[in-house]
């Protein structure tokens, strides 16, 4: 059975790709020097490059009304065991503030399964009482669902739940999409690579929002080493790494990226490349405002005949 309780998406399999090539798709935040968001800017501000030609903008807005579709995946793995009471906590005071009317979110754990523990919903007492599954998985199968994908004893397949979620989950959604992931950033046993999770949730058009979350004394006092892994992931899919630690509790991440969320400027132009070729496709947003630092993702992939 999979994530989805029917039929399994095999991990490597061709997805449709949603991009229009008529009509691509970008959400972003801007930043000025002392990091708070800028939302005065208007569309003669930016310029956005598509393999360094200059793009038409075609429609423009600040503070996206669209509909949310978040998808919280919870590393649940024997490293973050001491962790997870935590993440419950926050996660469900999370759900309550930045739900609205039309906005849906999921939620899956991920140790040496993914697991489904609540599926697409506005409900933010039924994604609480879902929070409440979360629990440490080692050897056993647990959770709703059970996981699809066979790993190792005490694995973490961080990089197959990512890409389960994209292309099961959050493909077919339309709108603002974001994947928040809390883990220690370390994968052992997933059957895509870094890449493939990568490129599903570029395909898929979300952002990766990576909360590192580290029990340094199940690493002997050091990091989990993972921090690198969810940076790359977060900068390439227009998202942003955040760090728990003395200074930032989970709590007042899951605050800065409800405001990032609702910061946003939406963006869409008709690309001047009319190739159906599948290929990927950089981007480059600038702001005439030097001073200004923009975050969207790298690329997209363009459709395929």
């Amino acid at each position: 059975m999979g994530l989805l309780g029917a039929a399994p998406l095999a991990l490597g399999q061709e997805t449709t790709i949603k991009v229009d090539v008529d009509r691509v798709n970008i959400l972003f935040s801007v930043r000025d020097k002392q990091n708070s968001f800028v939302n005065t800017l208007t569309k003669e501000d930016f310029e956005i490059r598509e393999d360094a030609k200059v793009q038409e903008i075609k429609t423009f807005s600040r503070e996206s009304d669209l509909p949310l579709t978040l998808g919280l995946l919870v590393d649940v793995s024997v490293s973050q065991g001491r962790l997870i009471d935590i993440e419950r906590s926050a996660a469900a005071q999370f759900f309550r503030q930045v739900l609205r009317q039309k906005d849906v979110a999921f939620l899956i754990s991920f140790g040496s399964d993914a697991d489904l523990l609540q599926d697409v919903t506005g409900s933010a007492s039924s994604l609480e009482r879902a929070l409440r599954e979360l629990h440490v998985s080692g050897n056993a199968t647990a959770g709703i669902n059970p996981g699809p994908i066979p790993t190792t004893a005490r694995g973490t397949i961080m990089f197959d739940a990512i890409y389960l979620a994209a292309t099961e989950k959050l493909q077919s959604e339309v709108g603002r999409k974001a994947v928040i992931l809390i883990t220690d950033g370390v994968d052992q046993g997933s059957r895509v690579k870094q890449s493939e999770a990568i490129n599903s949730a570029l395909k898929s058009d979300a952002l990766i929002y990576s909360i590192y979350y580290v029990d340094s004394m199940f690493y002997g006092g050091f990091g989990g080493g993972g921090e690198g892994t969810l940076k790359k992931m977060s900068d390439e899919t227009g998202g942003r790494l955040f760090h728990v630690d003395r200074k930032n509790s989970l709590e007042s991440i899951f605050q800065q990226i409800q405001e990032e969320m609702r910061s946003q400027y939406s963006v869409s132009y008709s690309s001047t490349n009319a190739a159906r070729d599948g290929g990927y496709r950089k981007l480059e947003i600038k702001t005439k405002n030097k001073d200004l630092k923009v975050q969207a993702r790298k690329g997209y992939f363009a459709p395929s005949s």
